[in-house]
């Protein structure tokens, strides 16, 4: 594949929500290109280029961002297909970052669903300019108008259709142009519009017009004044509207049957922003701000990382400036390294087209980074620049992980952190309290795919379960006990007295330990002992078996044998004393307790408050989030967060989200209390 000009690229993310069709029309792109793909691929049958990981053809879906890189009419298209599910949004963040332009693919019987509007407001946050094409217009039920009404209520005026189909349904003819009134016919070429939709045509091309005119004054002008607005003005002030991201122009046809996809592919390249224009901002080392133009010297970042078992990484760069050249080495200004790039090629799907150079502006692939990660900037070492970091949302949905055959423990662990590597919203973590290794991921159905891609790539099995809870203990009130310890036997025998006071701390202060012994009742050299005895005690927990936490333990009186007594039976004697001050001290079980906030819908505002009063949250205050959103804060306790996520993106339709931070320990409700613990001893006894 040759080298092609910054003003030759156009990048465009592919986005929406699911089975509206994206990949199959990329598969059509692609086929209309020629050379890539030599028949016109189907999702549903499994002929794509696109989808070629096992989990992608199992379920016919997306599940990661794939490149579909098309030569048309001289320049370069460079689609970046995204997962419509919500739990691969991680994949769509990163397309939109290395692309220019986000084209929106809906349906035409349902135009705006939960991941339309996702897609809309992530490509609006950066500012790029959109488009849409709206699929299906073959498909039962299919009105072009009552779509276009629909989007432009969710999305704005700026909304404005560029073409209008033939016919609907099972009548669907083709697609019209509106600024060349040229028609394309399903399986003919391009000719005049017929003369009997003339009339409905000029129509549509007024309120293009008026749309347009909408968005630049001169255009206004001429329109008020009655003067004829040429083709070209038309195009060029849409042109600009687009590329300011003021106008979102709307395409139309059907992927399956191929009608009105090279009007779009026309259409990216007429309307969709040059990447030759783009400044680039980032950090120098000392992270003071500073720009980068494409000419300028060599930039890129890593926007997706795919790790095969047998292939290695491979690493998918945005070239923001200058030239990217195969074995080269570059520095990693992100963590300091060099790092040596083999080969570079582009990517169709899983195919690869090697290159020898990739001009500013362009999306490459290159393999083995060694120590090169997703969002990880790689530059001219003589003129480093640092990218901001690819922004991911948090993942909510934790699983405790372990594997389903003992020993291989490492192996799955081991596995989870590569995968980590290709999927940057997921994260594992070791809880130092329960012990247990935790995996955190955006929903279900992407930990049942790592599941299954443990299995298939490295042959290990992971078993998810629901987290424990770092519960903890401690005391309402003060006591005075004894703990004794006499065993006599053969030889030596076992001798510990000791007297404890146990004394409630406020919350937070910790355990702390004391001594007042007087007249030598415990001698200095076992004092250690009871100390270390009261640390491993409560570490083990009396009630249920966690930590035993806010508690003064003073050490006032005892007594010893001088022949029996040892560092052992005095610790032995102060974990009886502990067990049995404990319980007469009004024990109580605690529980850990997060402040969430939840955004979403006004209108979903109740239901949302309604299970969060279910789940014992303490509502702390509502507010406005703008936009029709509202926003609840609460403290809610930790045990009734599993499977939240799921819960909230069910009972909001996907529309809402919520942050975590840790708060506070409290007491457990007695009910709830008692279930623990006995369910504790129950697991002890099993």
């Amino acid at each position: 594949m040759k080298e092609y000009d910054s003003d030759k690229l156009r990048n465009v993310a592919v986005v929406g929500h699911g089975k509206t069709g994206k990949t199959s029309l990329l598969e059509a792109c692609l086929f209309n290109a020629g050379g890539a793909s030599a028949r016109l691929g189907k999702v549903d049958d499994g002929t794509g280029v696109l989808d070629y990981d096992t989990e992608e053809e199992k379920r016919r879906m997306t599940i990661g961002c794939s490149l579909a890189v098309c030569e048309w009419h001289g320049f370069k298209l460079n689609f970046i297909d995204t997962p419509g599910y919500p739990d691969f949004v991680g994949e769509v963040k990163g397309a939109l970052t290395a692309a220019d332009s986000a084209l929106i693919v809906v349906s035409a019987t349902a135009p705006v669903e939960v991941e339309t509007e996702n897609a809309w407001a992530a490509a609006e946050e950066l500012n790029l300019p959109r488009a849409i094409f709206v699929n299906k217009m073959d498909r039962e039920h299919a009105d072009f108008e009552k779509a276009v009404d629909v989007l432009r209520a969710h999305f704005g005026s700026g909304v404005v259709p560029v073409q209008v189909p033939v016919g609907a349904a099972e009548t669907f003819q083709g697609v019209v142009d509106l600024l060349s009134l040229k028609m394309k016919i399903v399986k003919h070429d391009e000719e005049p519009a017929p003369e009997y939709i003339e009339s409905d045509l000029e129509e549509q091309r007024q309120k293009l017009i008026e749309a347009v005119a909408e968005f630049n004054n001169e255009l206004l002008e001429k329109y008020l004044e009655g003067e004829e607005i040429t083709e070209t003005e038309v195009a060029a002030a849409l042109i600009e509207g687009i590329q300011a991201a003021k106008i979102c122009p709307v395409f139309c046809g059907s992927a399956i049957k191929n009608a009105g996809v090279k009007k779009l592919m026309d259409g990216m390249v007429e309307y969709m922003p040059t990447p030759y224009f783009k400044v680039s901002v980032g950090t120098d080392l000392e992270g003071e701000l500073i720009e980068r133009k494409t000419e300028d010297a060599f930039s890129a970042q890593v926007f997706k990382t795919a790790v095969d078992p047998l292939k290695g990484r491979l690493s998918y760069l945005r070239v923001f400036s200058g030239k990217m050249k195969g074995d080269t080495a570059y520095l990693n200004s992100t963590n300091g390294n060099t790092e040596r790039v083999g080969a570079i090629f582009a990517m169709i799907g899983k195919k690869q087209e090697p290159l020898t150079v990739a001009g500013a502006g362009d999306i490459v692939v290159t393999a083995k980074l060694a120590s090169t990660n997703t969002g990880d900037t790689l530059c001219d070492k003589n003129a480093p620049i640092v990218y901001e970091a690819i922004a991911y949302p948090e993942p909510m949905l934790a699983m405790a992980v372990g594997a389903k055959k003992k020993g291989e423990e490492d192996k799955v662990f081991s596995s989870i952190g590569k995968q980590c590597e290709e999927d940057p919203t997921l994260r594992i973590e070791k809880n130092k309290e329960t012990r247990q290794t935790i995996i955190r991921g955006i929903g279900e159905v992407q930990l049942d795919v790592l599941a299954e891609r443990l299995k298939r790539k490295y042959g290990v099995e992971p078993k998810l379960s629901e987290p424990k809870i770092p519960y903890r203990e401690t005391i309402r009130k003060s006591v005075k006990v004894q703990g004794k310890h006499k065993k006599q036997s053969g030889g030596h025998g076992q001798y510990g007295d000791v007297w404890l006071e146990l004394t409630p701390q406020p919350p937070g202060m910790g355990n702390l330990f004391t001594e007042t012994i007087f007249g030598g009742s415990v001698p200095r050299q076992y004092i250690p002992a009871v100390e270390k005895g009261v640390a491993e005690t409560f570490a083990a927990g009396i009630l249920a078996g966690y930590p035993v936490v806010d508690v003064k333990v003073n050490l006032y009186d005892g007594s010893y044998h001088s022949v029996d007594s040892s560092e052992a039976a005095f610790k032995t004697a102060t974990a009886i004393g502990l067990k049995k001050g404990v319980l007469e001290a009004s024990p109580a079980l605690l529980e850990p307790v997060d402040e969430i906030t939840v955004i979403a819908p006004d209108y979903y505002m109740g239901d949302v408050i309604g299970q969060l009063n279910a789940k014992r949250a303490k509502i702390l205050g509502t507010e406005s989030a703008g936009k029709g959103m509202s926003r609840v804060k609460a403290h809610i306790p930790e045990a009734e967060l599993y499977k939240y996520a799921t819960l909230l993106r069910s009972q909001t339709q996907g529309r809402s989200s919520f942050s975590l931070k840790f708060s506070h320990y409290e007491t457990v409700p007695e009910r709830n209390a008692q279930k623990i613990i006995e369910e504790s001893k129950a697991a002890k006894a099993e």
